[in-house]
């Protein structure tokens, strides 16, 4: 039955975008499909109001940030939410989740596909926000132990395989050279690229840039994610939580498509995002114009290759 009426949810997703290729149209279907499997909850939702709602996700933490996380804090609010189930080092995600499980040890992105306990779980022409609240992790997270004499900037870089191919969205060296050197007279840079066994890693390999000595050498007053990690384990429960406290005392970042982008766009301000076409579905869906500013009413600035961050940063920083 359920095959029989996502053939058909199909079938009215393409009568209702005729240009979107096949692919596309399947991202439409299942989060029709998705939403309308929410209404088996309505009465435990909006009549009983009991905690019963055991939500559990071990796919990509892009999906994580953008889908799963707000639609937990929404169950948080309304009353309903048992327990929250996801990845070693997730409890400062899930920080107002009273029983936080951290089961899965990876993340295995396929593990998303055919998940329909969420009304948004993959890319879409439009989200449904009536069980999705923008978490306040800026609010929970301010802190006065990463306060700088000048306003914090966070460049959260990647270098990782991305779809099963060589990095496209990262900014090499001689880009992060004349970034910094055009910002650091204004800024306190902070410079983030999480290493294997920080982070729960999924499909992504981490690749070997080699920029933390080079800044360490060339760009002294940069602070790297990695150095104040080590410096402060005493005050921080893992990787994530660091994350969590110094971009909530910050509100200009330059972050890379994927989860790095929708972390840094969860604490308002300005982000530039690189993100280049021709990868990704957030541009057919014009996602940066629609999810990505709701998760905090930050300002998406979003640059299609390198020259436009530069331009964007110019501009607005």
């Amino acid at each position: 039955m359920q095959q029989l009426f996502l053939k058909f949810l199909y079938a009215v997703a393409a009568i209702r975008y005729p240009n979107y290729k096949g692919d596309l149209r399947y991202f439409v279907r299942d989060n029709w499909y998705a939403r309308l499997y929410q209404i088996r909850f309505w009465g435990n939702d909006y009549l009983t109001k009991k905690p019963y709602k055991v939500i559990e996700f071990q796919g990509e933490f892009d999906q994580e940030l953008r889908y799963v996380i707000p639609f937990a804090y929404w169950h948080h609010l309304n009353g309903t939410l048992k327990q929250t189930i996801s990845c070693s080092n997730t409890k400062p995600f899930y920080f107002f989740s009273e029983n936080h499980d951290e089961r899965h040890s990876q993340r295995i992105w396929q593990k998303a596909y055919g998940n329909y306990n969420m009304p948004n779980m993959t890319h879409s022409p439009a989200f449904d926000y009536s069980k999705w609240t923008p978490v306040p992790f800026k609010t929970h997270y301010r802190n006065q132990q990463f306060v700088y004499e000048k306003p914090l900037l966070v460049i959260a870089n990647k270098y990782n395989i991305e779809w099963d191919k060589p990095p496209v969205n990262f900014l090499s060296i001689d880009s992060l050279d004349r970034l910094i050197s055009a910002l650091k007279p204004t800024y306190q840079i902070v410079y983030n690229r999480p290493l294997t066994g920080q982070i729960v890693l999924d499909n992504s390999e981490i690749m070997d840039l080699g920029e933390h000595a080079w800044i360490r050498a060339k760009h002294p007053e940069v602070l790297l994610m990695n150095d104040l990690f080590d410096q402060n384990q005493s005050e921080v429960s893992n990787y994530n939580h660091l994350q969590l406290m110094v971009y909530a005392n910050c509100d200009r970042f330059i972050s890379m498509h994927g989860g790095t982008a929708a972390l840094a766009s969860h604490f308002g301000g300005i982000n530039v995002i690189l993100s280049h076409p021709g990868g990704g579905w957030e541009h057919a869906f014009n996602e940066y114009e629609t999810i990505f500013p709701a998760f905090s009413g930050a300002r998406i600035l979003h640059a299609r290759n390198v020259e436009e961050v530069f331009t964007f940063v110019e501009d607005n920083f």
